[in-house]
């Protein structure tokens, strides 16, 4: 897995998925449009201002709510590469996996990060260091399971390539 580099946006505990992608856009599943909401009631110009490969921060809970897929698809495709939280819901964290957005657990570099610092993350070695600080967190581990699923770009390309290697033999 690539190391990734990017600004930080930093949002509070409890962000539910209403907030990131409230639940007035569901009706459209397009990911180009789903981007363009994302976050809107925290971060009104986020679409204009982000980069891509940005990087979110966020406290303990993030992704709480229901259960709806759209809201790591709109934080992947409004350009975030990855996202660092001191906790995650269940849902959301396996959602995020799933569509290939790498997610974090670092209680201490979410809570030590300010928005706006560049940092450089490796999702594989769990190693978060920022550019601005020179500080370096360690945050948890993925299981190789779950690197391979996201080396592949989430779950529906890996299952493709896992049947399609074994309709080869």
């Amino acid at each position: 897995m690539e190391i990734l580099q990017g600004r930080t946006w930093k949002v509070g505990h409890n962000i539910d998925t209403d907030l990131i992608i409230p639940a007035r856009y569901l009706n459209r599943y397009d990911a180009g449009f789903l981007a363009s909401h994302c976050l809107e009631d925290i971060f009104p110009q986020l679409g204009e201002s982000i980069n891509p490969g940005d990087i979110l921060v966020a406290g303990k809970n993030f992704g709480c709510g229901s259960s709806r897929e759209h809201a790591p698809v709109a934080l992947k495709s409004v350009g975030f590469s990855c996202i660092i939280a001191e906790s995650y819901a269940r849902i959301f964290y396996r959602n995020a996996i799933n569509i290939g957005l790498p997610v974090i657990v670092a209680p201490e570099a979410a809570r030590s990060i300010n928005d706006h610092e560049m940092l450089e993350v490796d999702p594989a070695g769990g190693v978060i260091r920022s550019l601005t600080s020179g500080k370096t967190y360690r945050g948890e581990l993925l299981p190789p399971f779950m690197l391979e699923i996201l080396d592949s770009g989430g779950l529906v390309p890996h299952v493709a390539k896992k049947v399609g290697k074994k309709c080869a033999r």
